[in-house]
């Protein structure tokens, strides 16, 4: 039996080995992760650069990009570099903390309705469709407008709270489909718990899809965050891109012809959330057999 429990560890290392192969060989997945990265490292090493605060008011008011202000000011002087490079920062620590929380509720209720069925499967199946019918964006306006201080964290896992369901419906029923495998029934036989097969026998053979699953959450959890920030229902302190399209709106930005205040914002948006969703795409084509380009 040990050694029939062996086989599994080792195919599922060619495995990885066969996608780290293809994986960086796909064009949607290498240009995808390096977008997001890039952006990454500029929110991450861009304020150690900007002397400014980014709502620190300034003589120079509606400048347009140029060598003191490369993204130009704001109608209040605000440096909107200092504002983009710091808002990027914000935006993805909303992601991996809506993300983060949203993936991990979604494997806990996933795996355990998928592993486990009967009853406890029917309870959380309930719940889940309870917290699917619900409108996540009424929930988090009414909630957002109550608050007395809003912060980015508070944000981020608000939206965790509110988008793992669909997550967990996709990870409970790839359960489903591998509770019957070979190496769990050998796993169950030999007197491993639910706990642990779970998390040695199961959990590995979905990486890849938990993995895209986060992506996806990830992404979800950006675009959330900036249409609250929109509506004016972002942080109370501090900046993120979301804030700097709706500070850029409300002081008519547009009627006024200043371009730098709502594109860097809102390009950097897009390039973060379509950049992941063209990764993911690269991901499924990587994983997937069928649809590696050969």
């Amino acid at each position: 039996m040990t050694a029939l429990q062996e086989v599994a560890p080792r195919e599922r290392e060619g495995v990885r080995r066969e996608a780290l192969y293809f994986a960086v060989r796909n064009g949607k997945l290498v240009t995808g992760f390096a977008i997001v990265f890039a952006l990454l490292l500029l929110g991450l090493v861009g304020p150690l650069f900007v002397d400014a605060s980014p709502n620190e008011y300034g003589p120079q008011p509606m400048s347009p990009p140029g060598g003191e202000h490369w993204l130009g000011t704001t109608t209040f002087g605000q440096d909107i570099f200092a504002q983009f490079v710091h808002g990027l920062r914000s935006t993805f620590v909303v992601g991996v903390i809506g993300g983060g929380i949203a993936a991990v509720i979604g494997m806990i209720v996933g795996f355990v309705a998928g592993y486990l069925g009967g009853i406890v499967d029917e309870i959380l199946n309930m719940l889940t469709n309870i917290i699917l019918v619900i409108p996540t964006l009424a929930v988090l306006l009414v909630i957002n407008a109550y608050l007395g201080i809003r912060s980015v964290l508070v944000q981020g896992v608000f939206i965790g709270l509110t988008q793992w369901p669909w997550a967990a419906r996709a990870i409970r029923a790839q359960t489903f489909s591998l509770r019957t495998r070979e190496f769990v029934d050998l796993a169950r036989m030999s007197g491993s718990g639910t706990g642990r097969i779970i998390a040695r026998e199961i959990a590995p053979n979905m990486s890849s899809y938990l993995f895209m699953t986060f992506i996806l959450l990830f992404g979800g959890s950006v675009l959330i965050a900036s249409s609250l920030d929109f509506i004016g229902l972002g942080p109370t302190e501090g900046v993120s891109l979301g804030l700097m399209l709706q500070n850029a709106n409300q002081w008519s930005a547009l009627q006024l012809g200043m371009w730098w205040w709502f594109v860097p914002p809102g390009a950097a948006i897009t390039a973060i959330v379509g950049a992941l969703y063209v990764a993911n795409v690269g991901l499924d084509e990587v994983f997937n057999p069928k649809l590696r380009e050969t």
